[in-house]
C-alpha cells in the first residue's frame, strides 16, 4: 500500500471518529428535579430484531421527551430524550454510575434506572443528595 493512499485512509478514519462522536452535557440536581416535576412513570418497549427472530425488551422509564441542559460553553440546550440517550452520574464519593436516561426515576429523594433496555439491569439506587455531577450524552 503506498504511503498517499495510507495517508488518506487515516484522515477519514479521524475524521469519522471526530465527525461522530457524542456531545457531552451536563444539568444540577435542582434542573433535573424540576424538569421531573411533571413526568410520568411509562412502560418502555425496544426491540432486537435478528431475523427471524425479534424479542422485545420492556421497562419502566419517564415520559420526558426533550431536557433543557448546558453544552461546555455553558450555553443552555434542549436535547431530544431518546433510548440512546446516556447518563453519567458522579457521586461525591467519585464513584459514577452510567444507564440510559429514558429509564431514570426519581422516588424519594432517590434516583433508579437501568443499565439496559431488554433484561431490566437495575443500577444502584442514587440519593439526590450524595451527587456531585450529572452529565448526558447524546
Amino acid at each position: 500500500m503506498n504511503t498517499k493512499r495510507f495517508s488518506l485512509i487515516i484522515l477519514f478514519t479521524i475524521s469519522t471518529l471526530f465527525i461522530s462522536s457524542c456531545a457531552t452535557y451536563h444539568l444540577t440536581t435542582q434542573s433535573l428535579l424540576e424538569q421531573f416535576a411533571d413526568s410520568q412513570k411509562e412502560k418502555k418497549v425496544n426491540f432486537i430484531i435478528a431475523p427471524p427472530f425479534m424479542f422485545p425488551g420492556i421497562v419502566n422509564g419517564n415520559s420526558l421527551r426533550e431536557i433543557k441542559v448546558l453544552d461546555s460553553k455553558e450555553q443552555e440546550q434542549v436535547i431530544p430524550v431518546t433510548n440512546h440517550t446516556g447518563i453519567r452520574i458522579t457521586k461525591k464519593d467519585g464513584k459514577r454510575n452510567t444507564f440510559y436516561f429514558d429509564t431514570l426515576l426519581i422516588q424519594d429523594s432517590t434516583i433508579t434506572g437501568k443499565k439496559d433496555h431488554f433484561f431490566g439491569m437495575n443500577i444502584k439506587p442514587i440519593n439526590l443528595n450524595s451527587i456531585q455531577k450529572i452529565e448526558l450524552q447524546k
